[in-house]
């Protein structure tokens, strides 16, 4: 698979990785996990910061390529895996840092919002990053951004232009920290599912999203029968579930 297939824009400007590297590990850390390193820009300004890195690269290439780059740098470990299939709690609570091609970018953010991280940074495409950080009643505000937002508080903290990359992406990016927090609810599975009915169809009330499984009866007496999920704060949300 080539590198254009596996979606990988390289972040080449430096400041802006500086800026990354910083936001990851704002004093010195004992470690932190970068997730696709790619050409290891980042992961030379991480070790700068850290004691140990620890870099999760899917592509055989690559994986190659940074193992002698980095081959007399002892305080490196390029783990060869599909990040979606690692177990990333098995390295302690560990700061994250990555730039995350669009295609991971909501499965990592789910996995990660979970975990109980000091934070985690990703450079994700601009889109996706305003969502993460919408408010109730915006167009960007979705399943997404409750999903995250149970789990962990998220800032986007700056953007970057195409040009910072090579190849340049056809989008603008972002840079968003991800600060977990314990789950506003003990059923969070539960609440989750009942959120994606929530959000099964955008422009339909609560009412008519609900109807088929809680009966038009019962919630159609709720107070927020008549509004669309995109207009409820997360706590409404919760509210909402605790009835049902």
């Amino acid at each position: 698979m080539s590198r254009q297939k596996l979606g990988q824009h390289f972040l080449i400007k430096g400041s802006v990785l500086e800026r990354i590297a910083a936001a990851a590990c704002p004093a010195p850390a004992e470690l932190v996990i970068e997730i696709g390193p790619g050409r290891g820009a980042l992961t030379e300004r991480l070790l700068k910061r850290a004691a140990r890195v620890v870099a999760i690269e899917v592509d055989p290439y690559l994986v190659d390529h940074l193992r002698r780059k980095f081959a007399a740098e002892p305080r490196l470990e390029v783990v060869q895996a599909d990040v979606l299939e690692t177990d990333l709690a098995q390295w302690g609570a560990a700061p994250l840092a990555g730039n995350l091609p669009y295609y991971i970018t909501s499965p990592i953010l789910e996995q990660v919002a979970r975990l109980r991280l000091p934070r985690a940074v990703f450079l994700i495409q601009k889109e996706v990053a305003e969502r993460l950080v919408a408010r109730p009643g915006s167009r960007a505000y979705g399943f997404l951004t409750v999903q995250t937002a149970l789990f962990a508080a998220a800032r986007l903290l700056f953007e970057v232009k195409p040009s910072a990359f090579h190849p340049p992406p056809k989008v603008d990016s972002a840079v968003v920290l991800l600060e977990p927090r314990p789950a506003a609810t003990a059923d969070a599975g539960g609440f989750l599912r009942f959120a994606g009915l929530c959000f099964a169809h955008k422009r339909k009330t609560i009412r008519n999203n609900l109807a088929e499984v809680y009966g038009k009866d019962v919630v159609g007496a709720w107070p927020e029968a008549g509004l669309r999920a995109e207009q409820i704060p997360l706590e409404g949300l919760l509210a909402m579930y605790a009835r049902v």
